[in-house]
């Protein structure tokens, strides 16, 4: 089954993933690990709800209550899919399985409230209280845990899509480091048809190191032989990147060719890090034009984080607050320096602020830090030495946990930076950013962001400002909230920080 469109759903660097259905796949066998989960989420739910309820005895009239217990599997499976929780393009990636999950508890509840005041039925509250709200919460642990099944078995190799690749070579040399690294999109380059470039372009130098993949990949020169190319490698997909030689009736002949051997067809547009609900498609005359809103960086959604941000670091603060006593008395005692170390950063705007951490180095660390420059092992801009002989002991078991870092919870209740948001950057920083960098200044900077979860420290310069432009131009409340919840895994696994 061939897809050809635009990308309006969960995107890859710009690239929207379709997955058609394969009896005997690896998709089909993870439908029905889902739809099992979701039949066993409604069993325990409605027996858990009736043995809380009513005790666990069916007699008084309470036989329909039981029966309704048996039958709610069936009616949660069908809620999921009518509110297209067993979409395959979803499959490991993105919030919109879980999404699609919660419409399906709101729908349920809707459902069972209309038919019980339609019909005049009396439903126990408690009954339904228990059981929907449970059955929503079981469901989202067990898609989870699914989720995290597949996401270890594809980092063995497993259960992926074999992709053979169309453009221009330094955007195939991408896409394919993208997937190599993040291997949880299930997405494999097995081969890539290699565009030439027009005489007018620029010349690309690109070395077939540059497009390996650790596995390697072979190149098809040209542009004339990508059906043949995917029946060489067995590919089940065709990722077509932004190309001017693929005109829109040469698609429409790889789409019909393809067609025959039920292989995908994506494109992807010539967008950067630009997320779905950016993105809307309107056709004019024929044509599916890819409208692209501005990002909302004013407003009432911003209000809300602002006041979201305010209220979680008062609770923070309050609740870690013996916590934070304990890591000013440890370092107080380890060498008898200030606990705090406040240092200048700059905020949104490029207005400076006070930022306020945990001293983790030693008091002259600031000194010392012209006299290592050479030891420096970051790119750009950045200053990071892995084993820094100025971190004290209590210091490096503070970066191992990002202890260091509660205090700003001030800074955030204070109003200067936020729970999530780019990494706070320094003056001297800023001061060489080039203009497309001075783009992450445009909101608050963050406790934590897309680089907190995504290698931390490990990361290089161009991937940190990759990672934090791509917050700033898809903001979102719920992908706020994705953040925060991922941070608390990536803080447990304490990699990359030093």
């Amino acid at each position: 089954m061939t897809g050809y469109f635009l990308p309006t759903g969960e995107s890859i660097e710009g690239l929207t993933v379709r997955i058609a259905r394969r009896p005997g796949s690896w998709e089909t066998r993870y439908l029905w690990q889902t739809f099992i989960a979701d039949l066993g989420c409604g069993l325990a739910a409605g027996l858990l709800a009736f043995s809380v309820r009513f005790g666990g005895t069916a007699g008084g009239g309470l036989g329909i209550y039981l029966m309704i217990s048996l039958v709610l599997p069936v009616l949660w499976a069908s809620a999921v899919g009518i509110a297209g929780g067993y979409d395959l393009r979803f499959i490991g990636v993105g919030p919109d399985e879980f999404r699609r999950v919660l419409n399906a508890g709101v729908f349920l509840t809707a459902t069972v409230a209309v038919v019980s005041y339609a019909a005049k039925v009396d439903i126990a509250r408690g009954y339904v209280v228990l059981a929907l709200p449970s059955l929503t919460i079981f469901d989202l642990s067990a898609r989870y845990a699914i989720r995290k099944r597949l996401h270890r078995l594809r980092r063995d190799g497993q259960c992926m899509r074999k992709v053979v690749a169309v453009g221009y070579a330094p955007i195939v040399a991408e896409l394919a480091a993208l997937l190599n690294r993040d291997s949880y999109h299930g997405l494999s380059v097995v081969a890539a048809c290699v565009a030439e470039p027009s005489p007018s372009a620029s010349p690309v130098e690109l070395s077939v190191a540059d497009l390996a993949s650790p596995a390697g990949f072979p190149l098809v020169h040209g542009l004339d032989d990508i059906v043949g190319t995917v029946e060489r490698y067995r590919a089940d997909t065709v990722a077509v990147l932004a190309c001017p030689e693929m005109s829109g009736l040469r698609l429409r002949d790889l789409a019909w060719q393809l067609e025959k051997s039920d292989t995908d067809l994506w494109l992807a547009p010539a967008l950067l890090d630009i997320a779905g609900p950016r993105t809307t498609i309107t056709p004019v005359a024929g044509l599916p034009l890819l409208h692209m809103e501005h990002p909302a960086f004013s407003g009432l959604r911003r209000m809300i984080k602002s006041a979201f941000d305010r209220l979680m670091a008062a609770i923070a603060l309050l609740l870690f607050s013996p916590l934070l006593l304990a890591v000013a008395m440890a370092i107080r005692l380890g060498d008898g320096g200030p606990a705090l170390f406040p240092q200048e950063r700059v905020g949104k705007g490029g207005q400076p602020f006070v930022l306020f951490k945990f001293r983790t180095m030693l008091v002259d660390a600031e000194r010392q830090k012209s006299q290592l420059d050479e030891l420096n092992e970051t790119d750009g801009v950045l200053f990071k030495i892995r084993r820094d002989p100025r971190v004290t002991r209590v210091g490096a078991m503070l970066r191992r946990w990002s202890l260091d870092e509660l205090p700003q919870l001030i800074n955030v209740l204070i109003g200067n930076m936020s729970l999530v948001g780019p990494r706070p950057a320094l003056p001297e920083e800023v001061a060489v950013y080039g203009d497309h960098v001075r783009r992450r200044l445009v909101v608050k900077p963050g406790m934590t962001g897309l680089w907190q979860v995504n290698g931390r420290s490990d990361l290089s310069w161009d991937e940190s400002v990759r990672l934090d432009l791509r917050y700033v131009e898809n903001w979102s409340f719920m992908l706020d909230l994705q953040i925060l919840w991922k941070t608390g895994a990536a803080v447990g696994r304490g990699k990359g920080a030093y």
